[in-house]
C-alpha cells in the first residue's frame, strides 16, 4: 500500500472499477450530499469519537473509493488523486501541505452523475481541511457527506458497508478522540492541536494483514509519500519529496 496507484482490493471486490455510472442524481441527491445532518446522528456520533488525523487519513480513504469509481471517465478525477497525496502529507506534517482550495466556480458543477459527486467530492475536501487546519472540534461531523457520498457511487454497497462499519469500529479502538464532545454546539471556538496525535497510514485502511503500531504506521506513510511527485502536486509546498 506505498503505492497509491495500487488499487485497494476491497474496491475492486466493490466493482468499483469500470462499472457503468447508473446510480440516481438529482438536485434532492445534492442537498442531501451537501446538507447530510438531519437523519445521520447515530453516524455523526459515531465519527466524534475518533481524532484528528484518523478524521483526515479517512478522509483520503473516502476519496480513493470515488477515485477509482471515476477512472476512466474524466480527467477530472486527477485533482481528486492530487488531494489524497495531500492529505497524507497533511496527517506526517500539515506544515507541508498549502490549503485545499476549491473554487466554488470551478469550471464543473454539481450536475451530472460524473461531474456532480465529483464537485460534491472536492467541496467536502475543502470544509474537511479547512476545519483541520483551524483545529475545529467540530472536523468530524464535516466527514459525514463524503462517507454517504462514497457509498452511493459504490456498486456493491454492501461491500463499501462492511468495509467501513470495520473501519469506523477500528479507528474507535486505535484512534480515540483525545477531547469531550458531548456537547458540538459549544465547542465551536475551541481550537485543539492534533500535531501530537499518533500518524494514521494507508494501509490502516485498505491492508487487512497491516499490524497497526506507531512504528509500523510512521514507516508505511513514509514510504507512501517517498512515493509523491511533489513537483505536480499544486498542494504540496514541499522543494522535495519527504524522507
Amino acid at each position: 500500500m506505498k503505492n497509491l496507484q495500487n488499487t485497494p482490493q476491497i474496491i475492486v471486490q466493490a466493482k468499483s472499477i469500470g462499472h457503468p455510472i447508473d446510480f440516481k442524481w438529482n438536485k434532492k441527491k445534492i442537498d442531501y450530499f451537501l446538507d447530510p445532518l438531519e437523519g445521520n446522528e447515530e453516524l455523526e456520533n459515531a465519527l466524534l469519537k475518533i481524532n484528528h488525523k484518523a478524521s483526515i487519513g479517512l478522509t483520503a480513504a473516502l476519496l480513493e473509493w470515488v477515485y477509482w469509481r471515476y477512472i476512466g471517465y474524466t480527467k477530472t478525477n486527477n485533482d481528486l488523486q492530487k488531494r489524497i497525496e495531500a492529505l497524507w502529507c497533511s496527517i506526517d506534517n500539515i506544515e507541508n501541505t498549502k490549503p485545499l482550495f476549491f473554487d466554488v466556480d470551478f469550471d464543473i458543477s454539481a450536475s451530472g452523475s460524473v461531474n456532480g459527486p465529483l464537485w460534491i467530492a472536492l467541496m467536502n475536501t475543502r470544509m474537511i481541511d479547512v476545519m483541520y487546519r483551524k483545529g475545529s472540534c467540530l472536523l468530524q461531523t464535516e466527514l459525514i457527506g463524503l462517507i454517504l457520498l462514497a457509498r452511493h457511487v459504490t456498486p456493491r454497497k454492501k461491500v463499501f458497508d462492511k468495509w467501513f462499519n470495520r473501519t469506523i469500529v477500528k479507528l474507535e479502538h486505535e484512534y480515540p478522540c483525545q477531547y469531550n464532545n458531548d456537547s458540538p454546539d459549544q465547542t465551536d471556538e475551541i481550537i485543539y492541536d492534533s500535531s501530537s496525535e499518533p500518524v494514521i497510514c494507508r494501509n490502516f485502511f485498505f491492508d487487512p494483514e497491516f499490524e497497526c503500531t506507531q512504528e509500523a504506521s510512521e514507516k508505511a506513510i513514509h514510504e507512501l509519500i517517498d512515493h509523491l511527485d511533489c513537483k505536480t502536486n499544486q498542494f504540496l509546498c514541499l522543494s522535495q519529496k519527504v524522507s
